[in-house]
């Protein structure tokens, strides 16, 4: 099968511009401070699926064959821990201008995938599905690697500009509540996707 390149892209950038913890936080973030001031966040939280993807790619994922419960497990408690993560967002009222806050820089946006349990996922998805057994662990993992950037640089800053536009356009309006309520159920949705159509 060697690489399914084009498949890959078409997955990943499904997966990279869907709702998710991480565009949840580009997205407020943005909203609150602003696209430009936002930018420092949006290149760590790029650069830090890298943390994932080569430890994953060079052999993190023979734990699974070896302790499969506690992937599974952790699994299920990634998915409560997103719908939790939503329940906050649909709560999250837009705005710009809180004196107190401080902008979160590249170090903080760092760790958003590591943590991210849809990032987890979506990397696992990548070299099980569209990577054949006869492509090198170098050549593997270094295709996904690129191609998950790739989406990021062109994704992830649209997520924190629409945040910026959100909260000129809608914060403070009737519209935000149910805006904020949708952007939750999208985040929802897409864990409970990638929870089942993969199967345990």
């Amino acid at each position: 099968m060697s690489v399914a390149l084009a498949p890959l892209i078409v997955f990943a950038a499904s997966q990279v511009g869907t709702p998710g913890p991480a565009n949840m936080a580009l997205l407020a973030t943005g909203a609150r401070f602003g696209f430009r001031a936002a930018l420092p966040f949006v290149a760590g939280v790029a650069l830090g699926k890298q943390l994932i993807i080569w430890p994953i790619g060079f052999g993190l994922m023979e734990l699974a064959t070896r302790v499969p419960w506690l992937f599974t497990a952790l699994k299920y408690l990634s998915a409560a821990y997103i719908i939790w993560l939503a329940w906050k967002v649909a709560n999250l009222r837009l705005g710009q201008g809180d004196a107190g806050a401080r902008v979160p820089g590249f170090a903080a946006g760092l760790i958003v995938h590591p943590l991210n349990p849809k990032a987890w996922a979506m990397i696992v998805g990548s070299f099980t599905a569209f990577i054949g057994p006869d492509v090198s662990t170098l050549a593997a993992t270094a295709t996904v690697a690129c191609v998950l950037l790739a989406c990021q640089i062109v994704m992830h800053p649209l997520w924190t500009l629409g945040g910026d536009a959100l909260a000129r356009s809608v914060a403070g309006t009737r519209t935000e509540p149910y805006l904020m309520w949708t952007l939750a159920a999208l985040t929802v949705a897409s864990v409970l996707f990638v929870l089942f159509a993969k199967g345990a």
